[in-house]
């Protein structure tokens, strides 16, 4: 009787504790996954089973050991993360792998398992009940590069039910190791739109996110290289290539396929990290096509020299100004060297006498939450 009723306390226990903690599998599981499980603090917990493995890690930010069970599941705790998007591997006797409980994302340069952490309290980038606009591929051929590419559109919620409609067009770029999918998958563009846009906050616009890599036939590739250790980080040389397609082939064919207003004050330009460095050679080596500029996190702007950079455009403070309706550079306060190029940069342009909008994500490293919060804040300023 004593047992009995022992077990069926426990029992109760067990239930009162799993009732108390509210831990949900995360919105970036594949579909059924239980695991991982984020906490109401933020804290997640993941899960594996591996009955052969002997040593399992969690690395997201830094490695976090796996406990056994006997069964041969792997189980781990990790502290209370950063709000936004973390790309993260398991990994199992020393190798790196996905997460079978999770979506894989294309970033660091490879397929990556993925967690959006909740942040409370601000929904810019979640689903609302609003007019949506659609995502649609679009692909043209490259006389630049001699191949077919490809890259997402952004159109606004009316752009069907409005034909007679032209709108602005803003090129946005990914980072290095991503490709034309992060802006659309991890950056969550549709809906910051949509919900700006429902607000009244930003202009109707097609947004293009196109691929940074274009290569001339017979060109090599710019390397790719991740620092030791890194899941954040990936550095790759800026060719000029890219800049030739766009102008000569991406811009028209777009034209073409799309109802744009295709002129300069109704075009602009703007990326993240290695694509800061793309939209900024692009965009102030064609001032007669961009006249919107953004730089989020760019590591190009620890170099700015006011006086030779793009070829001396801030040469001429006052006929840059009347020619540049935005240049607008940001960077979050937790990434520190990125931060303290945007100052080197903002410094510079203050000694030229050039305007430019500053932005600061509160908190945030080199991340999609940073990345998410340019945005927003960007496109309120575009075409006004």
């Amino acid at each position: 009787m004593k047992r009995l009723l022992w077990i069926a306390l426990l029992s109760c226990a067990t239930a009162l504790a799993q009732s108390s903690d509210d831990a949900k599998p995360a919105s970036t599981n594949v579909f059924g996954a239980a695991y991982p499980r984020v906490h109401p603090d933020l804290s997640v917990s993941f899960q594996l089973k591996a009955p052969e493995a002997r040593k399992v890690q969690v690395r997201l930010g830094k490695d976090y050991e796996m406990t056994r069970a006997e069964d041969g599941t792997w189980s781990a705790t990790v502290p209370p993360q950063v709000p936004g998007f973390h790309y993260y591997y398991l990994v199992v006797d020393g190798v790196e792998v996905n997460d079978p409980g999770s979506e894989s994302f294309y970033g660091v340069g490879r397929e990556s398992s993925g967690i959006e952490i909740p942040e409370k309290g601000v929904d810019f980038y979640q689903i609302k009940d609003v007019p949506h606009g659609e995502i649609r591929q679009f692909r043209y051929y490259s006389t630049v590069t001699g191949s077919w590419r490809r890259a997402f559109v952004y159109t606004p919620p009316d752009y069907d039910t409005n034909p007679t409609a032209r709108y602005p067009i803003l090129l946005l770029q990914h980072g290095g190791g991503e490709d034309e999918r992060g802006w659309v998958v991890q950056g969550r563009t549709d809906l910051i739109l949509d919900n700006l846009i429902a607000e009244k906050k930003a202009v109707p616009m097609i947004v293009v996110i196109d691929n940074s890599y274009a290569q001339k036939p017979g060109e090599t590739p710019a390397p790719v290289t991740m620092p030791p250790g890194a899941l954040k980080t990936v550095h790759i040389t800026v060719s000029p290539t890219f800049g030739e397609v766009v102008v000569k082939d991406m811009l028209p064919a777009l034209d073409r396929r799309y109802r744009t207003l295709p002129d300069r004050d109704h075009r602009a330009v703007a990326g993240l990290s290695m694509g800061a460095a793309f939209a900024m050679q692009v965009g102030l080596s064609h001032m007669d096509t961009f006249s919107y500029y953004g730089s989020f996190s760019g590591t190009v702007m620890r170099d700015l020299d006011a006086k030779n950079s793009y070829g001396g455009v801030f040469n001429h403070a006052e006929a840059f100004n009347k020619q540049c309706h935005l240049l607008f550079i940001a960077a979050g306060t937790a990434e520190q060297s990125r931060l303290d190029a945007a100052n080197h940069a903002r410094a510079e342009l203050d000694k030229a006498g050039i305007k430019y909008i500053a932005y600061d994500s509160p908190g945030t490293d080199h991340e999609w939450l940073t990345w998410r919060r340019d945005l927003r804040e960007f496109a309120q300023r575009l075409f006004k």
